[in-house]
């Protein structure tokens, strides 16, 4: 009978760890240390020819759209508020939302989903909502394919004092 016991209470905390160290990869982007960003980028602008006009921090918290989702990886470059974007951070870029802003993207056909840092802008390919580090990728689970279906909604806008939440 204590026999028993014991492989029951030690499937329970070896689940209880699993289930930790999951809940604190889809948490990764929190634990990322980024610096703060004043205030918030959304000033239209015109790349290519086409105007974008970014919502409003209003109109942001209520963002959730549906699209597909393409990768990229930065190594280092600055992104559109000038924060430098390196490997295995959980970042993206999106034409339209305020920046800075943290979103949780979800993959559609799996169900994973994580939270990103969106700091740049893109993806400037017809039919795509929004680019993700490899990183976000890899860890969504569509590094391979390329391409994936996800949902994009947004948690906050803003750092600091400047930050705003749903």
């Amino acid at each position: 009978m204590m026999g028993g016991m014991m492989k029951l209470f030690s499937r329970l905390v070896l689940s209880a760890v699993v289930l930790l160290a999951v809940t604190g990869c889809q948490q990764q982007c929190y634990t990322q240390k980024f610096p703060v960003y004043k205030g918030y980028k959304k000033a239209p602008y015109t790349l290519k020819g086409t105007r974008y006009y970014p919502l409003s921090v209003e109109e942001a918290l209520s963002y959730r759209e549906d699209g597909i989702a393409s990768f990229y990886e930065a190594d280092g470059a600055p992104g559109a508020i000038g924060q430098r974007l390196y490997p295995r951070q959980f970042y993206a870029a999106h034409k339209t939302l305020p920046l800075p802003c943290v979103c949780r993207v979800t993959n559609l056909t799996n169900g994973r989903s994580c939270y990103v840092r969106v700091a740049d802008r893109g993806p400037f390919i017809h039919g795509r909502l929004i680019d993700v580090s490899t990183s976000v990728a890899r860890y969504l689970g569509f590094e391979r394919k390329g391409l994936e279906r996800v949902r994009v909604e947004v948690i906050s806008v803003g750092d600091g004092p400047w930050k705003r939440t749903r």
